[in-house]
């Protein structure tokens, strides 16, 4: 045992003084009340590790705990049925752990004023029973085991609270949940400290930390629209941003409106798993780009962890294998429906859970293609078909027999086949995130045009502008839509959660 040790109960706790719960009719004070709690918590920790990892002696194990929000009503008062969040289902008590209130300001404030409007009932903001793990208190980035080695042969979670996975799932948001009796009900889809290991991943994969996120994402499978992405921020930055603040790259390398030049450090990282780019705006509103690579475990991982940040919408844009005669290279596909063969959700969101359409975004989508291409109503089936959408786990579907991915897909009625739509489309109906797919044709393997080295190049370079630009421009009209109006009430359960 190490001689820095007093001798001490294994019972005794150093935490910060206890938090005197406090009642809000302002959601603006209760969100500052929040971030004062937090902060100051976190502040416990980060201090007491610093100055044992300086040496000073060890007397106690350190906790503290995060801050939540609760609210009670009695009533089952008449809501805004137009809502499909805002609101809770039933009398009773509904409370829920925060995590970086300063990152969430926007939202927390937009949650607790719905709540308070359709309850005329105040928040009280406390301290909950569920620590704070310390490699959270220090957030993303930080090599916290690295920082413990001073600490001899005494295991930092003797020490500290860490990140326990027994309590890191997601069954609220699955709609497992189900309290114990004398319990609050959830306020919110996921918990703080499923939302810290979020973004401590997030910060992994995509080598850009999650304040510099927005609330419209476009996902990728293709590093071209990465780059014609990349050259019309850095152009419109140059050009003062037209309503955007900033782009920011991987390394948090960050371009201001006004500039052509990004500011300070600008060595390229190593490019991580996932890189996102974003194109910044006031309140989040701006646009977020993820090149997700190919496959279906990547589009759940990555959609996994965006999740956290409650984002309006996000999309698809990526390219596709054309399943009918009819269709050419270069041709879009707008998913109505989709048929699901990924695998990598059947445990949370079982394959005979139907993933609807959503007409908000169907319609921005469609809009955005006649805009963008110049072909309106009945001349717009000259380049694009809507339909069913196969998303599969096997590259090399073509390889097998016939009789078995190509019979179900003509079953199905299946417009296009691809590795991550129905995963993203799945993910989003899954956390309540509004979600649509628009796809390019880019090879026929059923009608012998494989994509080739040479083909694929000369496919690119014409089509994958315009595919950006119709993405970008769905993204505006979404974006110019209440966000209340934006969510969809398809997404909500019998029993759902107040904050969206």
């Amino acid at each position: 045992m190490s001689n820095r040790i007093s001798p001490f109960s294994p019972l005794d706790i150093s935490s910060p003084a206890p938090f005197q719960p406090r009642s809000f009719t302002d959601p603006g004070k209760a969100v500052e009340a929040l971030t004062e709690l937090y902060d100051r918590n976190t502040a416990f920790l980060i201090d007491s590790f610093t100055k044992l990892a300086n040496g000073a002696p060890i007397t106690a194990r350190y906790r503290a705990f995060y801050p939540q929000v609760s609210i009670e009503t009695t009533s089952f008062g008449h809501v805004d049925s137009r809502l499909s969040y805002g609101h809770v289902t039933a009398p009773g008590v509904y409370t829920t752990t925060i995590t970086r209130p300063q990152l969430f300001k926007h939202y927390l404030k937009e949650q607790l004023t719905l709540l308070m409007r359709s309850h005329n009932v105040p928040v009280v903001v406390s301290e909950s029973t569920t620590p704070i793990p310390l490699h959270f208190a220090f957030g993303e980035g930080a090599h916290v085991e690295a920082s413990a080695a001073g600490f001899d042969d005494i295991p930092l979670r003797d020490l500290f609270d860490t990140p326990d996975l027994n309590t890191t799932d997601d069954e609220i948001a699955n709609g497992e949940y189900i309290p114990p009796p004398g319990e609050p009900s959830p306020l919110a889809p996921f918990t703080a400290q499923r939302i810290d290991y979020s973004l401590a991943r997030l910060s992994h994969y995509t080598a850009t930390s999650a304040k510099h996120f927005q609330n419209f994402v476009l996902f990728t499978n293709y590093q071209f629209y990465v780059d014609e992405f990349c050259n019309w921020a850095r152009d419109l930055m140059a050009k003062g941003g037209d309503g955007y603040t900033a782009f920011v790259e991987p390394g948090n390398i960050i371009t201001p409106a006004g500039s052509s030049q990004p500011e300070g450090d600008t060595t390229p990282p190593r490019l991580p798993q996932m890189p996102a780019y974003h194109l910044k705006k006031k309140g989040h509103a701006g646009i977020t780009l993820i090149n997700i690579g190919v496959g279906p475990s990547n589009a759940k991982t990555i959609t996994d962890h965006v999740a956290v940040l409650r984002p309006h919408a996000w999309l698809m844009l990526g390219h596709c294998a054309g399943l009918r005669n009819s269709q050419r290279l270069g041709d879009y596909v707008l998913a109505h429906a989709y048929m699901r063969e990924d695998h990598v959700l059947d445990d949370d969101l079982p394959v005979w859970v139907p993933i609807p359409a959503l007409a908000e975004v169907q319609v921005a989508l469609e809009a955005a293609v006649a805009e963008i291409t110049g072909y309106e109503g009945f001349e717009l089936k000259r380049i694009m078909r809507t339909g069913t959408v196969g998303t599969i786990d096997n590259r090399n579907w073509e390889l097998r027999d016939q009789a078995g991915p190509v019979k179900r897909l003509s079953q199905a009625r299946a417009v296009a086949l691809d590795m991550e739509s129905a995963t993203i489309a799945a993910n989003g109906f899954r956390f309540r995130v509004p979600y649509g797919t628009l796809l390019c044709v880019s090879d026929k393997p059923l009608h012998g045009e494989l994509k080739l080295p040479g083909m694929a190049t000369a496919f690119y370079r014409t089509q994958v502008n315009q595919h950006l630009q119709i993405g970008i421009r769905a993204i505006q009209k979404l974006a110019a839509m209440p966000p209340e109006a934006l969510h969809s009430r398809k997404l909500r359960s019998f029993f759902e959660t107040a904050f969206q």
